[in-house]
């Protein structure tokens, strides 16, 4: 007598979620490929939306998906694969990562963002990528056009060198290789351009640039929603996002559309950083909430991720940023540095788990 399946629809599509679209760090599931689940006495019917004419990957996926569920017992499954047929053009939502493009060498593309500026993303961005860097090949790329703040960051005002390739080969520091608009365009020119001028500018950081081998690439994007971060997520298959915000509602509102545009897309948000948590005062040592409210616990409950972590309020954090020495290195006992720690060590099991 043969077997009947016992899995219902939603154990089925958890398991799916294990499963890696090949050369991308996201699930099949998340990237929005699976279209239906049917269950008969003791079949399972999967159909697959792929938008692919290779037909080696399509095999590999499909023997993938058909192994891990023996392993679960379950023999009799049938894969079914749906290969749209002249479609219109896709909107960012509608992204297929086929059309999307890695970075060789690249393990992990993490971006760094936010809804409004002024909560101190750049900051973090460098700090989490110099906690990276303590054990793991790190890049930064400052995709922030019209007002990049990686050159004052690290105190770094040259301009890189191009490869015989005509590639730009980053500048190097803190054990980290850095990418900012800054290295090339003068710092006290203005960055006048257009939207696909701007868009134009992004693509060629992701396909002209030699980043070489990286277990991480941190990019810190400019605030809001606009053709820098729609460029990303339509040319770039990034591992996730990560929100940060400040505690106040008025940051939370904003933050709010920067995350609900990545959910659009299909790309993972990581998790949520909150800023600016709390002053801690150097004299009595205690702490004081300048900001109200709980925007950082609240994002991360609202989207279903962690809350990575809080990092208080610090002379030491403008200091070390006005000096180009990041915090994580100058200040190596802190407990802020403790936090940017705890903040990577769960980044690094998020992307690769």
């Amino acid at each position: 007598m043969e077997k009947t399946t016992q899995m219902t629809q939603e154990e089925i599509q958890n398991i799916l979620k294990e499963i890696k679209y090949p050369g991308f760090n996201r699930d099949i599931v998340s990237f929005g490929m699976v279209k239906n689940i049917s269950l008969s006495d003791n079949t399972i019917d999967i159909s697959l939306q792929i938008n692919s004419e290779n037909e080696d990957l399509l095999n590999q996926l499909t023997s993938e998906i058909k192994n891990k569920f023996i392993s679960l017992g379950e023999s009799n499954v049938n894969i079914h694969i749906q290969k749209p047929q002249n479609q219109p053009a896709q909107s960012a939502g509608q992204q297929n990562p086929v059309n999307q493009q890695s970075i060789p060498g690249v393990k992990h593309i993490i971006a760094i963002a936010s809804g409004k500026g002024g909560v101190g993303k750049s900051t973090v961005s460098i700090n989490i990528a110099a906690a990276l860097s303590k054990k793991y090949k790190v890049g930064v790329l400052d995709l922030d056009i019209y007002g990049p703040s990686l050159p004052m960051l690290v105190d770094l005002h040259q301009q890189p060198e191009m490869t015989a390739e005509k590639k730009l080969i980053p500048l190097e520091k803190f054990n980290m290789r850095l990418m900012s608009f800054g290295f090339i365009n003068s710092e006290n020119a203005p960055a006048v351009w257009r939207g696909p001028m701007v868009s134009r500018m992004t693509q060629q950081f992701f396909e002209d640039v030699e980043w070489g081998e990286l277990d991480f690439l941190i990019l810190d994007l400019p605030p809001g929603t606009g053709d820098i971060q729609l460029t990303l997520v339509q040319k770039l298959a990034i591992t996730g996002a990560v929100m940060v915000t400040t505690p106040q509602e008025l940051a939370l509102l904003d933050v709010k559309k920067g995350a609900d545009m990545f959910s659009k897309v299909n790309t993972p948000v990581m998790g949520v950083i909150e800023n600016m948590t709390h002053f801690l005062c150097p004299h009595c040592n205690e702490a004081s909430r300048i900001f109200p409210g709980s925007g950082g616990a609240d994002e991360s409950k609202r989207l279903e991720v962690p809350l990575l972590g809080q990092i208080y309020l610090s002379p030491e954090i403008a200091q070390s940023a006005d000096s180009g020495n990041p915090f994580v290195f100058k200040y190596e006992d802190s407990p802020i540095t403790a936090e940017y720690m705890k903040i990577a060590q769960q980044l690094v099991e998020l992307a690769e788990n």
